[in-house]
Protein backbone atom coordinates (compact mmCIF):
# COMPACT_ATOMS: atom_id res chain seq x y z
CA UNK A 1 0.00 0.00 0.00
CA UNK A 2 1.37 3.45 -0.88
CA UNK A 3 1.63 6.41 1.47
CA UNK A 4 -1.29 8.10 -0.29
CA UNK A 5 -3.51 5.05 0.19
CA UNK A 6 -2.49 4.90 3.86
CA UNK A 7 -3.40 8.56 4.30
CA UNK A 8 -6.79 8.01 2.65
CA UNK A 9 -7.48 4.95 4.80
CA UNK A 10 -6.56 6.89 7.95
CA UNK A 11 -8.75 9.83 6.93
CA UNK A 12 -11.72 7.56 6.20
CA UNK A 13 -11.28 5.74 9.51
CA UNK A 14 -11.17 9.06 11.35
CA UNK A 15 -14.30 10.23 9.56
CA UNK A 16 -16.14 7.02 10.51
CA UNK A 17 -15.15 7.50 14.16
CA UNK A 18 -16.45 11.07 14.15
CA UNK A 19 -19.69 10.10 12.38
CA UNK A 20 -20.34 7.10 14.63
CA UNK A 21 -19.95 9.24 17.76
CA UNK A 22 -22.11 12.07 16.48
CA UNK A 23 -25.71 12.43 17.49
CA UNK A 24 -28.36 13.18 14.92
CA UNK A 25 -30.04 16.52 15.39
CA UNK A 26 -33.82 16.60 15.14
CA UNK A 27 -34.99 18.34 11.99
CA UNK A 28 -38.25 20.14 11.41
CA UNK A 29 -40.50 18.63 8.78
CA UNK A 30 -40.23 20.51 5.50
CA UNK A 31 -43.47 21.88 4.16
CA UNK A 32 -44.26 23.19 0.72
CA UNK A 33 -44.96 26.89 1.18
CA UNK A 34 -44.99 27.89 -2.47
CA UNK A 35 -47.64 30.39 -3.41
CA UNK A 36 -49.34 29.86 -6.72
CA UNK A 37 -49.29 32.86 -9.01
CA UNK A 38 -51.91 34.06 -11.41
CA UNK A 39 -51.71 33.54 -15.15
CA UNK A 40 -51.04 37.26 -15.64
CA UNK A 41 -48.18 37.20 -13.12
CA UNK A 42 -46.73 34.10 -14.79
CA UNK A 43 -46.84 35.84 -18.19
CA UNK A 44 -45.02 38.87 -16.74
CA UNK A 45 -42.42 36.60 -15.16
CA UNK A 46 -41.93 34.68 -18.41
CA UNK A 47 -41.34 37.94 -20.29
CA UNK A 48 -38.26 38.79 -18.19
CA UNK A 49 -36.78 35.29 -17.95
CA UNK A 50 -35.17 35.51 -21.41
CA UNK A 51 -33.48 38.89 -20.86
CA UNK A 52 -29.73 38.34 -21.23
CA UNK A 53 -27.42 39.52 -18.45
CA UNK A 54 -23.64 39.61 -18.24
CA UNK A 55 -22.10 37.61 -15.41
CA UNK A 56 -18.44 38.22 -14.55
CA UNK A 57 -16.03 36.85 -11.97
CA UNK A 58 -13.59 39.39 -10.64
CA UNK A 59 -10.28 38.27 -9.20
CA UNK A 60 -9.30 41.78 -8.09
CA UNK A 61 -8.71 45.37 -9.14
CA UNK A 62 -5.95 47.93 -9.16
CA UNK A 63 -5.41 51.51 -10.26
CA UNK A 64 -2.38 52.36 -12.35
CA UNK A 65 -1.46 55.45 -14.32
CA UNK A 66 -1.28 55.46 -18.10
CA UNK A 67 2.56 55.66 -18.08
CA UNK A 68 2.75 52.31 -16.20
CA UNK A 69 -0.04 50.83 -18.31
CA UNK A 70 1.91 51.56 -21.50
CA UNK A 71 5.02 49.90 -20.04
CA UNK A 72 3.23 46.55 -19.53
CA UNK A 73 4.39 43.72 -21.78
CA UNK A 74 4.35 39.95 -21.84
CA UNK A 75 5.49 38.63 -18.46
CA UNK A 76 4.60 41.81 -16.55
CA UNK A 77 2.93 41.29 -13.18
CA UNK A 78 0.13 43.57 -12.03
CA UNK A 79 -0.55 43.51 -8.29
CA UNK A 80 -4.25 43.33 -7.41
CA UNK A 81 -6.11 44.40 -4.27
CA UNK A 82 -6.86 40.81 -3.21
CA UNK A 83 -4.93 38.28 -1.18
CA UNK A 84 -4.14 34.86 -2.65
CA UNK A 85 -6.94 32.43 -1.80
CA UNK A 86 -9.49 35.18 -1.14
CA UNK A 87 -12.97 34.75 -2.62
CA UNK A 88 -13.75 36.11 -6.08
CA UNK A 89 -16.58 38.57 -6.65
CA UNK A 90 -19.49 37.46 -8.84
CA UNK A 91 -20.99 40.40 -10.69
CA UNK A 92 -24.18 40.52 -12.75
CA UNK A 93 -24.32 43.56 -15.01
CA UNK A 94 -21.68 45.14 -12.77
CA UNK A 95 -23.58 44.54 -9.51
CA UNK A 96 -22.03 42.33 -6.83
CA UNK A 97 -24.36 39.40 -6.13
CA UNK A 98 -22.08 36.76 -4.58
CA UNK A 99 -18.62 35.58 -3.64
CA UNK A 100 -17.13 32.29 -4.78
CA UNK A 101 -14.12 30.12 -5.41
CA UNK A 102 -12.70 28.81 -8.65
CA UNK A 103 -13.36 25.16 -9.52
CA UNK A 104 -12.48 23.05 -12.54
CA UNK A 105 -15.27 20.97 -14.07
CA UNK A 106 -14.61 18.85 -17.18
CA UNK A 107 -11.45 20.83 -17.98
CA UNK A 108 -13.32 24.16 -17.80
CA UNK A 109 -13.18 26.81 -15.11
CA UNK A 110 -16.27 27.45 -13.04
CA UNK A 111 -17.14 29.11 -9.77
CA UNK A 112 -18.68 27.64 -6.64
CA UNK A 113 -20.76 30.25 -4.84
CA UNK A 114 -19.74 30.48 -1.21
CA UNK A 115 -21.75 33.52 -0.15
CA UNK A 116 -24.74 35.08 -1.91
CA UNK A 117 -25.40 38.75 -1.18
CA UNK A 118 -28.93 39.24 0.16
CA UNK A 119 -31.37 41.37 -1.78
CA UNK A 120 -31.45 43.83 1.12
CA UNK A 121 -27.66 44.25 1.03
CA UNK A 122 -27.71 44.78 -2.75
CA UNK A 123 -30.34 47.51 -2.40
CA UNK A 124 -28.29 49.21 0.36
CA UNK A 125 -25.26 49.33 -1.95
CA UNK A 126 -27.31 51.07 -4.66
CA UNK A 127 -28.11 53.99 -2.35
Amino acid sequence: MSDVEDEWAAALAEQEEVESGAELAPLDELTDETVSISEDEQRKLDSIMDIPVTIAMEVGRTNINIRNLLQLNQGSVVELDRLAGESLDVLVNGTLIAHGEVVVVNDKFGIRLTDVISQTERIKKLS
